[in-house]
């Protein structure tokens, strides 16, 4: 490598958590104007180096250099001024505050000698920085209302706009439809073209073999090693992260009989978001839902699941019908919902781990009707670490402190724990890495084969395709086509998804 490969320079970098070991001793050089990729099983710590570059995290010892200089960030303020920043995983913004006020948060544009926010100026530039990387919005609409894939590209312009040296993005597709990410993607071209340094944290090996020019892989906190892209392959990449060979991510499903209808929706319908809904799900079926972001998919499971007080329709659980706009109903149905977006849906950060898991059966784990039993929640709340491999210090140790794929767990532990009759799994592993992937995967099918009937929300076309028995396609709030298992294939989906052609 030439001198520019310690452009970047990590030495003996180590970092702790509550008596976890997030990082130990990682030594790892960039070169100037590379994107670098990081690649490693959730709890590995490459999210972590990410934030200790980004100012977000201080290392516990070794010692950070950039372009020559030895920096030790004790904020990411310091960390922009140095010309780093970062597009988190986990989005942060004020939701009350509009899209303009939350792109220019800190350096409001001024006028009456500094008294009073120059609100035109301010949308002036919150227009400028979206136009940058190719985004339209309404800058006026407060963050609350926008979709998770849109808060995602305004935290893109957030961090494009500040025109730092160095760019860490932490799976910035997760949220994205493909046309998004393709967006994405040419932008990122785009920075590297202009000499910008790129650090680039996924899960999705194709993005990682497309945009990177080297790819290092940690495992379990340490540095295992660096690969240049004449020698990135699939299976070079998980021998590496996880220490084994893993020939195939899926299960092999056992195809049987369906048993009989368990889920049965009519008509159901919300103004604005979904009509002319009708389908049903079997006892040990796994429905696939495929569509673009904004088509309707999660809106559907919402309906089903309560939480949609617009909702009209029908949606019964053996026989007998749902109160629409009622979770208390579906809960008492038997229906669970891992939602799309965990950490304000699915999880409560600050409670301990195994206060989350067992959220959704408190009404089974009380003693006399009043009090909680702990010892018969801690047992629970064990079986279910031991089963998905949650990496955390303790049961007792707040969800905020796990990493993304690890909070994932979580929310899926709270549901499997409840157990019930239909069970709603929407982008059930976004941020997730390959081991834990190929784990949930397996949790999925097993729970089909036990006679759950499940619905499948996915984003990644592999992952609907062959998990799901069959797979419903949905375009602008309505279904556009039915799969078979035989039928599905990625170009067959993408076909209906973007109307180029329907579903006999």
């Amino acid at each position: 490598m030439s001198a520019n490969a310690d452009f970047i320079q990590f030495s003996s970098i180590t970092k702790t958590f509550g008596g976890v070991t997030a990082l130990s001793e990682v030594t790892l050089g960039i070169a100037r104007g590379e994107c670098h990729g990081l690649m490693g099983e959730n709890g590995a710590g490459k999210s972590t180096l990410g934030k200790v570059l980004a100012g977000i995290h201080k290392q516990d010892s070794g010692e950070l250099v950039i372009d020559g200089t030895p920096h030790r960030f004790h904020s990411p303020r310091a960390a922009l001024d140095a010309g780093v920043a970062m597009v988190h995983q986990e989005l942060a913004f004020c939701p009350d505050l509009s899209v303009a006020e939350n792109l220019c948060l800190g350096r409001y544009p001024r006028r009456a000698g500094g008294l009073l926010i120059d609100h035109a100026a301010m949308n002036q530039r919150a227009n400028e920085l979206l136009a940058a990387i190719g985004v339209t919005l309404d800058v006026t609409r407060p963050m609350r209302e926008l979709s998770t894939a849109q808060e995602q590209v305004v935290q893109i312009a957030s961090a494009v706009g500040t025109n730092p040296r160095i760019l860490v993005f932490d799976e910035p597709t997760s949220s994205l439809s493909a046309p998004e990410a393709d967006a994405l993607f040419l932008l990122i071209e785009n920075l590297k073209a202009r000499g910008m340094t790129l650090i680039y944290v996924s899960h999705r090996m194709p993005e990682l073999f497309r945009l990177c020019d080297r790819i290092s892989i940690l495992r379990d906190g340490r540095y295992v090693g660096t690969l240049p892209k004449t020698e990135m392959n699939h299976e070079a990449v998980v021998q590496m992260m996880i220490g084994r060979s893993v020939a195939d991510y899926f299960p092999q499903h056992l195809e049987g009989p369906a048993g009989k209808v368990v889920l049965d929706v009519r008509d159901l319908a919300s103004p604005g978001k979904f009509s002319n809904i009708n389908f049903e799900v079997r006892a040990g079926e796994i429905l696939g839902f495929a569509g673009l972001v904004g088509s309707g998919r999660s809106e559907i499971a919402q309906a089903i699941f309560g939480l949609d007080t617009r909702a009209t329709g029908t949606v019964a659980i053996d026989g007998k019908k749902l109160h629409l706009g009622s979770v208390k109903s579906s809960l008492q149905a038997g229906v669970g919902l891992v939602p799309e977006d965990r950490k304000r849906q699915g999880c409560v950060l600050g409670m301990p781990c195994r206060a989350n898991v067992s959220m959704a059966l408190l009404d089974r784990l009380h003693r006399l009707r009043v009090l909680l039993d702990r010892t018969k929640e801690k047992a629970m709340a064990s079986d279910y670490f031991t089963r998905l491999k949650v990496k955390a210090a303790s049961l007792d140790a707040p969800v905020s402190s796990l990493s993304g794929g690890n909070q994932q767990k979580i929310v899926l532990a709270k549901w499997l724990a409840r157990g019930g009759r239909v069970l709603i799994v929407d982008e059930p592993t976004r941020g997730v890495d390959v081991g834990a992937k190929a784990a949930i995967h397996e949790l999925i099918d097993e729970l089909a084969r036990q006679g759950l009937a499940v619905i499948l929300i996915s984003s990644e076309l592999p992952e609907v395709i062959n998990l799901s028995t069959r797979i419903l396609v949905m375009r602008e709030g309505h279904f556009v086509g039915e799969l078979s298992r035989a039928e599905a294939t990625q170009d067959a989906v993408l076909r209906l998804m973007t109307g180029v052609a329907r579903a006999a």
